[in-house]
Formats: structure tokens, C-alpha cells, sequence
């Protein structure tokens, strides 16, 4: 289970540093970089179904905009805290420049649980949110997208509030909305996409068939569904999943040795990619305890949920058949399980180049929007394909020209490109 004292801001500078010392960063831009650019922190008064009013807690972090208008997701998450948005708004730094779309990092949340919350409440906190930072966030600016728990509804609801306010139609503002109301097709299936787009390089590398392999992810929301349906194409067997229950709080592991069928799963499965447990196991699945997916004898493990999953405590536990670590979350793996990881000599395809799809896709839903001309599904998904691959083969011919984790190669990469653009700008 996730250390609750786990800082997940102190890891994603603690991972910086390490790359910053290889670069020889000067003070200047190391100190710029280790710290987001503008943080917003703001209280959203709602009045409930119920008349009282309560208070939610909301954040905007900007960590850097050199090479582009911040972007990054908003999430709806009751243990959300400054620190994770931090984290995750430098993690899209990267991410934005080792794909090298011309973008920066942010990103956002609200401390709130929206599956007890009413769609009207959710609403009104989309609108509370807006209304909070209408000056500092926009197409040109900073421009926001789906995470956890929000959805393409939710960026509607901050898109109308949006132009109300500013009296105008920007539906470059926001990405991940309703295809027909300036969303992307392809958008759905980006992020997952990605990270098979990046494994299938990854195997070839490796010298491995796909139809050869077997797979455990961690997640049955959105990135993983893809995911599995793309791998499951390419010929790959998923034979473990897991989720969140919401009902008991707690998360479990669902395997079938021959195979979790994708789209029998699917329809025992909640919009919070929740799993009935009674239903999985008339579909012949074993239910298990919800870190087991970690310990499956599989070939690839693929992390699709939350920060901080594969740690010092649940490294040790991977099977020595595994071969690749696709990272389909955000902040999957501790530095320490890292190191467990180099010496197992398991390749890994880190967070912020395996799951870049999502963002990657976002981009071109915003360049689509700001010209007001949208592309076919196949276009999109071509354009995905070939960034990821490019993205994939650079960092890996690095990563073996100058024999680096792969990790690291892909922070050379991007936080270079960052730091030369601060450098070009002038800043340090």
C-alpha cells in the first residue's frame, strides 16, 4: 500500500536534482526549475442540494512557460494537496518538452469526492473554478484539461463559464471536451494508445513479439481500458487487472490466466472504472487482494492509476519474468523502488514519455480548436503514432548511446529542451 508520508513534490524534485548534477545545471535555472513559476490556491463556495453551503478547496500550479502556455489536467481527488498538483505540474513540464510539443507545464484540482456529489454540485464547482482564475488561465495562457474523476461534462461546464465571462467563443481554452463542442475524436483512447504506441517500440527493441507476451495493469479507468484494448490488437494477453472499490474503500486485483476479456469486463464495470466483484468472478476471475497485480508472472507490468504504486516495500515483489515497466500513470515508481528496478535490469518506459498520448492529443485538440477545423479519427491517431514513436526513439538511442536509465535519459532530454528555452528568453 501507498506510504502515507510519501511527498510526491519532494520526489519529482529529488528526481530533477539527480538529472540537474548529470547537466551541470548552473544555480540559475536549476532554482527556476525545482519551483513552479505561479501557484493558486483559492476557496469555491458552493451551495449544496441541501441548502447548506460548503466550501471546497481548489489549486492552479504553473510550473513553467517557456516553451508554451501551461497545460495539464484538472482532477477531483478528496485527498489532493498542493504538494501532488506541484509534483504533477513539473512532471508536465517534462512531459510537454520530451514529446516537444510547444507547451508547458500545469496543473489542477479541487478537494473534493465527486462520487458523493450531486451533477449540479460538480457543476457548480466547474463554474467556482473558472470564476477563480478567469484572469490567469486561457488559450494563450495556460489551458486546462481532463485528469482524475473529471470528465469531458466538467470541461464543458468550465468552457461555458469561460466565455461568459470573457463574452466570446475560446474553445481553445480547454481540451478533453465533447467531440461536436470542439473536443478531438481520438481523444479518448490518446493516452492509452500512447502507452502501447511506446511499449510496442519498447518490445521491438527488446526483441520480443507481442502476441508473445502477457501483461498486469494496475487501473481499469480510462488510460488502462485503452490500453488493454490496444495491446490486446497488437496480440498481447492482459491476465490481471485492478481497481478501486468504491463501496469498501479499498482497491482489488481481478485475474484470469487466459486472458481478461476487455469488453466482458467492461460491462460489469461502473464510469468510475470500479469492477463488481460478484459479477468478475462469474466471469471465472479471481478476485485478490489489490496489490497482487504487482507480483503476477507476466511479462510487462503496466501502472495506470495513482502516484506512488510501485515502492521500495512492493518492488521486491515483481516477478523475475518481467521484462518491461510501462508507466501509464503519473509518478508510478519511488526513486528507491528505481533503484530495485536498474538492478533487475527490467526496462522501463517512464511516466512522462509512456503517457505523454494524453497530452500530445490535447495539443492537437487545442490547435484544431484555435483554427476551428477538425480532423478525421485516423488523422489523429496517425499524428499520435508517429510523435510517440519519434519521442520513444530519441530517448531510448540515448539512453544506449550514453548507457542511461531510461528515466533519465528522457529528464536529459526534456529538461534540457526547458532550461535552453529559459535560457534563450533571457530568464536566467
Amino acid at each position: 500500500m501507498a506510504n502515507k508520508a510519501f511527498n510526491a513534490f519532494e520526489m519529482a524534485q529529488a528526481q530533477f536534482d539527480k538529472v540537474a548534477d548529470q547537466l551541470e545545471l548552473d544555480e540559475g535555472p536549476r532554482e527556476l526549475l525545482r519551483w513552479p513559476l505561479r501557484e493558486y490556491a483559492f476557496s469555491i463556495p458552493v451551495r449544496m442540494d441541501d441548502g447548506n453551503v460548503q466550501v471546497f478547496r481548489g489549486f492552479r500550479v504553473q510550473h513553467n512557460d517557456a516553451r508554451g502556455p501551461s497545460k495539464g489536467g484538472i482532477r477531483f481527488h478528496p485527498q489532493e494537496t498542493i504538494d501532488t498538483v506541484r509534483a504533477l505540474s513539473m512532471w508536465m513540464t517534462w512531459k510537454c518538452a520530451v514529446v516537444d510539443i510547444p507547451l508547458g507545464g500545469g496543473k489542477g484540482g479541487v478537494i473534493c469526492d465527486p462520487h458523493n456529489l450531486s451533477s449540479r454540485e460538480q457543476e457548480l464547482i466547474c463554474r467556482g473554478w473558472v470564476r477563480q482564475l478567469a484572469k490567469n488561465v486561457g488559450p494563450l495562457t495556460d489551458v486546462p484539461a481532463p485528469d482524475v474523476m473529471t470528465s469531458a461534462q466538467h470541461m464543458l461546464w468550465m468552457l461555458d463559464e469561460f466565455e461568459h465571462i470573457h463574452g466570446a467563443k475560446y474553445p481553445g481554452f480547454i481540451t478533453g471536451k465533447p467531440v461536436g463542442m470542439g473536443g478531438s475524436l481520438g481523444r479518448t483512447e490518446a493516452t492509452g494508445f500512447g502507452v502501447i504506441y511506446t511499449l510496442r517500440e519498447a518490445l521491438k527493441h527488446l526483441g520480443l513479439r507481442p502476441e508473445d507476451t502477457t501483461a498486469s495493469v494496475q487501473g481499469f479507468g480510462n488510460v488502462a481500458q485503452f490500453a488493454i484494448r490496444l495491446y490486446n490488437q497488437l496480440g498481447g494477453t492482459v491476465v490481471c487487472v485492478s481497481c478501486w472499490d468504491q463501496t469498501d474503500q479499498k482497491s482489488y486485483s481481478f485475474r484470469k490466466d487466459d486472458g481478461v476479456i476487455l469488453d466482458d469486463v467492461l460491462a460489469i464495470t461502473d464510469r468510475f472504472g470500479g469492477i463488481d466483484k460478484d459479477k468478475a468472478r462469474d466471469l471465472g476471475m479471481e478476485v485478490l487482494d489489490g496489490d497482487a497485480w504487482i507480483e503476477q508472472e507476466v511479462d510487462i507490468l503496466i501502472p495506470a492509476a495513482l502516484e506512488n504504486q510501485i515502492t521500495a516495500e512492493t518492488a521486491p515483489r515483481i516477478s523475475k519474468k518481467v521484462r518491461v515497466i510501462a508507466e501509464g500513470a503519473n509518478g508510478p515508481t519511488t526513486p528507491e523502488a528505481d533503484a530495485i528496478i536498474q538492478q533487475r535490469e527490467i526496462f522501463v518506459i517512464p511516466d512522462f514519455l509512456a503517457n505523454a498520448g494524453g497530452v500530445t492529443c490535447s495539443y492537437f485538440e487545442q490547435v484544431q480548436s484555435n483554427s476551428n477545423y477538425y480532423w478525421e479519427k485516423d488523422e489523429v491517431l496517425g499524428k499520435l503514432d508517429i510523435k510517440m514513436t519519434a519521442a520513444f526513439l530519441a530517448v531510448n538511442e540515448l539512453s544506449v548511446k550514453r548507457k542511461l536509465f531510461m528515466r533519465d535519459a528522457a529528464y536529459v532530454i526534456a529538461i534540457g529542451r526547458v532550461a535552453q528555452a529559459c535560457r534563450d528568453r533571457g530568464w536566467v
